[in-house]
């Protein structure tokens, strides 16, 4: 970690060096981040990162209190990220961004890739996410709630494959389809062992109105999945990494493929938004008590509301089909910064046949406050019902940079 660390640091004091020598066509500036950039637009790096400190505080019922243990509480640093970004002579692009929050470096965007490609449009190679769900391709320093809802966890979020992407001219339609691998947290799948997962996203901006600050988003994603050591599972906490695993299908063996198909919606007007998803996962797999091949099925969804008490919107990136950074009218210091509240509504089924990973649904209730666009503190309290185990509550706060 020593010599990583040391090769970062070295990085950026080349390009500062570059970019106030004096040599002729580099400049560089301020804008959420580090950026040296060539004036003719051959060439751009940036540097930045994000850290986000958790604490959270819980309280059961005395079933799940014996079920998971007695933790009240707890803190963690949550993400701790460092990446450098750029362009190489106009299409080549390439990131590396690193993790360090657990105390080792973890990959999370390590990639190449190439634009400008004729009838494809862009092509990335390396560890990065697979384009599936609106709440996973939104940025976590985006994130209207301290945690994605459960459902998160039916995909791995990121893995190592190859991606084709692009997006229509007018940037009403953007696209995605990529082939990967499950990898390890350094982005590696070293033993072959025929896994392929395939995975696409297509999303539209069915209305937008830039002046009343209105769009209507709409999209649909799918993965077919075979896990080459023939086993599958999903686990899901309640809106805070800090507690336990509250469901979970346990290892399903003999598995031979998934299904996964996603819908996704959203609607902003002004300060107020809505935003919902469903994801659905079919399980091809062997079910011991008839002695064959038979389908499991789980789902998961959410639907949630937020409005700006300060008057700001949630900013739509329409070459991602994403949400993107919110700026305050005014930065804390020369007025209130942006204040947000949200309440969400979500629901895991992972509980079919003889598989009985156990059912949640969860009311979580959110208050952000965006001192200036590249920091925040964020309050969440959630409750979250396990039908026929009990309750629990839980209160969590972020505080949270990124540059």
């Amino acid at each position: 970690m020593k010599k990583l660390l040391a090769f970062i640091s070295a990085l950026l004091v080349v390009s500062t060096l570059i970019a106030q020598s004096g040599e002729p066509g580099f400049e560089s500036y301020w804008h959420n981040g580090f950026i040296v950039k060539s004036n003719d637009g051959n060439f751009n790096m940036k540097f930045g990162g994000r850290i986000m400190t958790d604490f959270a505080w819980f309280s059961y019922d005395n079933e799940l209190e014996d079920l998971f243990g007695g933790a009240k509480s707890g803190v963690e640093f949550r993400r701790a990220r460092f990446f450098n970004s750029g362009t190489v002579y106009k299409n080549l692009n390439y990131k590396i961004q690193l993790d360090f929050a657990d105390g080792t470096a973890v990959f999370k965007d390590v990639y190449i890739g190439i634009s400008g490609i004729p009838a494809i449009g862009n092509l990335r190679v390396g560890h990065f996410k697979e384009p599936l769900r609106l709440e996973v391709m939104t940025s976590s320093k985006y994130m209207t709630f301290i945690e994605r809802a459960p459902g998160v966890s039916f995909v791995p979020e990121r893995n190592v494959g190859l991606m084709a992407f692009n997006h229509t001219k007018n940037k009403k339609v953007t696209w995605a389809l990529g082939v990967f691998r499950r990898s390890d947290k350094q982005g590696n799948d070293k033993v072959s062992n025929d896994e392929l997962n395939i995975t696409g996203r297509i999303s539209t901006v069915a209305y937008m109105n830039t002046e009343k600050k209105q769009v209507v988003h709409l999209g649909v994603a799918m993965s077919h999945r075979e896990p080459g050591d023939g086993t599958y599972a999903i686990k899901s906490k309640p809106a805070s990494h800090l507690a336990p695993t509250f469901i979970n299908t346990h290892t399903i063996a003999g598995t031979d493929h998934e299904n996964v198909f996603s819908v996704e919606a959203a609607v902003v007007s002004g300060p107020f938004s809505l935003q919902g998803e469903f994801i659905d996962s079919d399980v091809n797999a062997m079910n011991e008590s008839i002695g064959k091949l038979d389908h499991f099925n789980f789902y998961s969804y959410y639907v949630y509301a937020s409005y700006f008490l300060t008057g700001e919107s949630r900013k739509y990136s329409t070459s991602s089909g994403a949400f993107s950074r919110v700026s305050p009218k005014k930065n804390f210091g020369e007025g209130p910064g942006a204040w947000e509240v949200a309440v969400r509504y979500s629901k895991t089924d992972l509980t079919d046949k003889v598989i009985e990973g156990g059912e949640m649904s969860e009311i979580t209730l959110g208050l952000n406050w965006y001192l200036n666009p590249v920091s925040r503190i964020m309050l969440n309290y959630s409750i979250a019902d396990l039908p026929d185990l009990g309750k629990a509550n839980i209160i969590g706060t972020r505080f949270q940079i990124d540059f």
